[in-house]
């Protein structure tokens, strides 16, 4: 009979190509390289996209107990948004003299 020892499963054992991490996994020293492996296409983009949608639904919206926060997330995000493609002209309308 053979003896199989099992052991504890470490990551630190394992080799992960840089193609296959995870933004947070990835070193700062593989960050170019991982950028590169992107894919910049019109559908890699909208894949993309469609994740972060359909991970972001299932996280926040699609819950059994349900909040505000998800829809108050969203909100933030476009008065973020809007406030920083306005904030030139904004910038200029405070720094006009009304006289």
């Amino acid at each position: 009979m053979a003896n199989y020892s099992v052991g504890i499963f470490s990551h630190s054992s394992v080799s992960v190509p840089v193609k296959d991490k995870k933004l947070l996994e990835v070193k700062l020293g593989e960050l170019p390289s991982w950028i590169l492996m992107r894919d910049f296409s019109p559908s890699g983009i909208f894949g993309a996209f469609q994740r972060g949608y359909y991970r972001y639904y299932n996280k926040y919206i699609n819950v059994k107990k349900g909040s505000i926060s998800g829809i108050t997330m969203v909100l933030a995000c476009y008065v973020l948004f809007s406030y920083s493609f306005s904030y030139k002209h904004l910038k200029h309308e405070r720094l006009r003299k009304y006289h």
